[in-house]
């Protein structure tokens, strides 16, 4: 019995040894940082590996520093020109100075998302509907770029902006698919009207050409009734000069006066 007795204080003892070095033991891993606070001030950023620390002196609030993924929830936007979309996104982040992180901000990750739906709502609301479809590089960086500057006071880096989809309502879409299909029609247009023009300017190049020899057009009639007798066609129309018309209307005006 005095053994036992005297056995007691001291496992009580060890016990006691055993919760203090447990409380006092932390491992970080290599991506992992300690924001040590001691009876609540801060004292320090540590990590990684072994961390000892002085229980219920001081505490620690673990930090990761590997780049998070933060999908933004489709939100409503208004363009510039007036049209009504729903736009989502994805963003890149990750936590490069774990003191801010933890004093600045109550949860970064949640003013991080809040911050990111304002800023692309209010982003896009200043770009027409076209620029959202066919620019969507450039607003990306516009968007990464005020998120960077907004959050360096939270110390994280915002990396990477990637607007995933941009819907719009059916009437909207038959509205673009029309648009569309105007734009085509005026290109033919277009391309048919810079066709004539290039043909005219060329049949005015030959005529000027043919006009400086006469003998050329003689010839000119001769290749096309070669071309019209080799189709074996039962019909030939030969050209009339448009000279002896001329000539003809000046001798009927002569005889009629």
């Amino acid at each position: 019995m005095p053994l036992f007795g005297s056995l007691v204080p001291l496992a009580a003892a060890l016990f006691l040894l055993l919760i203090v070095i447990a409380y006092a033991i932390r491992i970080l891993r290599e991506y992992e940082r300690g924001v040590v606070f001691t009876l609540g001030r801060f004292t320090g950023v540590k990590g990684p590996g072994l961390i000892l620390l002085l229980p219920y002196v001081q505490q620690m609030v673990r930090v990761d520093l590997r780049t998070r993924v933060l999908d933004v929830p489709s939100q409503d936007v208004i363009s510039h020109d007036n049209v009504s979309v729903r736009v989502s996104a994805v963003i890149y982040f990750r936590v490069i100075d774990a003191e801010k992180s933890t004093i600045q901000v109550e949860d970064f990750m949640m003013a991080t998302s809040q911050l990111a739906q304002t800023t692309l709502r209010s982003v896009l609301g200043k770009h027409d509907l076209d620029e959202m479809l066919a620019e969507r590089d450039r607003l990306n960086e516009d968007i990464q770029k005020i998120l960077d500057v907004q959050t360096d006071a939270w110390g994280i880096k915002v990396a990477t902006v990637e607007i995933k989809h941009v819907d719009i309502n059916e009437s909207m879409i038959r509205a673009i698919a029309r648009q569309a299909e105007a734009e085509r029609e005026r290109r033919a247009k277009v391309i048919n009207a810079e066709g004539e023009q290039q043909a005219a300017a060329k049949l005015l190049e030959a005529a000027e050409i043919l006009a400086k020899r006469p003998q050329a057009m003689q010839l000119r009639y001769l290749s096309t009734l070669n071309v019209i007798a080799a189709e074996k066609s039962s019909t030939i129309i030969f050209p009339f000069p448009m000279e002896i018309a001329d000539m003809l209307a000046a001798k009927t005006k002569g005889s009629s006066s």
